[in-house]
């Protein structure tokens, strides 16, 4: 089914030239009797590039044929992530920079989203929130434990992230996978 450049709206995901894309930020324009352009932001979903595009009122767009499998994440090599699907046990290699910072969110056993297009695996989509334990902070100097002052903390994928005065070596935090930055300390 074609899409409409109207139908382009953040998020969704269209087939152009023959790759799957996402659209990540989107503008139209109205012409008045002329119709509207359409100038988004679209991001491949195959190497990750971020293109600007302009569309013109009657062009017609293709849906992407992209599906979505639950998998868990089992384990990387360095260069390939594999995952498997918990119904099949069919499992999947996905090469490491296109795994990209995904990487520093994911610990064996996670579940996560895994899409497809043309039965290849193009992209890891993460929960919005993941609970991580700190495995490495600075103690807090006495009195420095208002919630303004941050210091880093590394977590258990080998990540670091600034985190409040007050938290320590041992805590679960939720971290958000889309800014990285820390949500809140999980209550144990």
């Amino acid at each position: 089914m074609a899409l409409s450049i109207t139908d382009l709206k953040k998020g969704t995901v269209f087939q152009w030239e023959g790759q799957p894309f996402r659209v990540v930020d989107y503008n139209q324009k109205v012409m008045g009797r002329g119709g509207s352009i359409v100038n988004v932001r679209i991001k491949s979903l195959l190497d990750g590039k971020v293109l600007e595009k302009t569309f013109k009122g009657n062009e017609q767009l293709d849906r992407a044929d992209v599906t979505t499998d639950a998998v868990q994440y089992l384990y990387s090599d360095g260069t390939t992530f594999f995952f498997m699907n918990e119904d099949s046990f069919e499992q999947f290699e996905v090469a490491a920079d296109l795994v990209g910072d995904s990487a520093g969110y994911l610990k064996e056993g996670d579940r996560v989203q895994l899409q497809f297009f043309d039965g290849r695996p193009i992209n890891v989509e993460l929960p919005k929130n993941v609970p991580l334990l700190v495995t490495y902070t600075e103690d807090a100097v006495k009195g420095d434990t208002s919630s303004s002052i941050t210091k880093d903390a590394t977590l258990e994928t080998g990540i670091t992230i600034k985190v409040p005065a007050f938290i320590k070596q041992g805590d679960v935090l939720s971290v958000d996978t889309t800014t990285g930055a820390y949500r809140e300390r999980v209550k144990g």
